[in-house]
């Protein structure tokens, strides 16, 4: 991977403030830290990664960077000490690291601190922040960053399973379930703790993870924390990320325990044929909009709605959305005209929501390859269990 050939033509660097918790970040230091520090890519010179000496051993065998250098060998100290403020000290400890460097301008991400902008403009280095140069670099993944994205999808797997068997053990009383082993009313938030507990026997952890059920799940991103009713769909949706790589899996389930009325079982098969319609045309050079477009015409032929027709029920979000080290980022599968290319990893997630009926969403995670594509889950798609 070459870092330089990202940064944009006018600039001499790319200059980032963060920690692992930042895609970006993480995708060119491969350094893991929960407190931000500095990186500069450097267009015709070394690429520097700044860090305390406390770091700098570990920086030195994680990191992918080629330097590191530390705050005290740019005699930070000392400048906090001068400028009688640790921010306005760092801030100017990065325009020197700028000008030792040779870097007349710099781009930064727009989240870039404000503070330590000002300071870099102040002393005439030209700054801009821009969109992120590593955005697309990122949408095609390697052979690892695949394997990790496979890993986090396996622990989702794990712990739907577990959710779904919890939901599946429990006992139909007055319309809600029990569960089995407490005899009390089963909940949204047992479920979500199952999920927890599996997710972290697996290094993941579980971000907003949903458990929707009835008029809940008739909102994409709806939760029910409180009791879980029967007949009723419940929507489960688990996107992990791994504590180590960083690298996220997203996959969605529905199912219902007792009976469904005709309405639900209907809307479950469509969005199953909207989802293979999908599956069926996806392939390197095929553009996001075709993708898209088959799921709604799917949708629209069975008698539903889309939003591409203005309707704010139905189908009401997009097929689909790259995943990586960031739960969305690119390619967006929608209404746009990238063409799909090997090692895009992208999820295809097709749903109906009305609200007097309730909500139903499938999601699997597949990587496009040379032949097609493959699909990360394996799990089985029933509904009623």
């Amino acid at each position: 991977m070459n870092l330089k050939k990202a940064i944009p033509e006018q600039y001499d660097g790319y200059l980032i403030y963060g920690s692992s918790n930042d895609a970006d970040f993480n995708y060119i230091t491969k350094f893991q830290t929960s407190d931000p520090v500095t990186c500069l890519i450097s267009k015709n010179g070394k690429d520097i990664l700044l860090v305390s000496d406390m770091e700098k051993e570990r920086a030195v065998l994680e990191s992918q960077i080629e330097k590191i250098e530390t705050t005290t060998e740019h005699n930070l100290k000392e400048k906090v000490k001068k400028y009688k403020d640790s921010d306005k000290g760092y801030a100017h400890l990065i325009v020197e690291l700028l000008e030792k460097n040779g870097i007349k301008s710099v781009a930064v991400p727009r989240d870039f601190p404000a503070f330590f902008y000002k300071i870099i403009e102040e002393n005439g280095i030209s700054i801009e922040t821009v969109k992120s140069p590593y955005l697309i670099v990122r949408a095609k993944k390697n052979e690892n960053e695949i394997k990790f994205v496979q890993e986090a999808v396996f622990a989702a797997e794990k712990a739907m399973k577990d959710a779904i068997d919890l939901i599946k053990s429990s006992k139909v009383k007055d319309g809600f379930l029990y569960n089995f082993e407490t005899q009390k009313v089963l909940t949204g938030e047992d479920v979500l703790k199952r999920i927890d507990k599996t997710l972290n026997e697996n290094n993941c952890v579980g971000e907003d993870t949903i458990v929707s059920c009835g008029k809940d799940s008739a909102m994409p991103h709806g939760k029910t924390y409180g009791p879980l009713k029967a007949n009723e769909s419940i929507v489960i949706d688990i996107f992990p990320k791994n504590k180590k790589t960083g690298y996220y899996g997203d996959m969605t389930r529905t199912v219902l325990k007792g009976k469904a009325n005709d309405d639900l079982k209907k809307m479950y098969e469509a969005v199953k044929a909207a989802q293979y319609a999908a599956f069926d045309i996806l392939k390197p050079g095929i553009t996001c909009k075709k993708v898209h477009d088959a799921v709604c015409k799917t949708f629209e032929d069975l008698g539903y709605d889309t939003y591409r027709n203005g309707s704010k029920v139905g189908f009401i979000h997009t097929t689909g959305h790259g995943l990586g080290l960031e739960i969305h980022e690119l390619p967006s599968v929608s209404d746009n005209e990238h063409i799909l290319e090997e090692g895009n990893v992208i999820t295809i997630e097709p749903g109906l929501y009305y609200p007097e009926i309730g909500g139903i969403r499938i999601e699997d995670t597949v990587v496009i390859t040379k032949e097609g594509f493959k699909n990360f889950n394996t799990m089985e798609k029933i509904f009623e269990i």
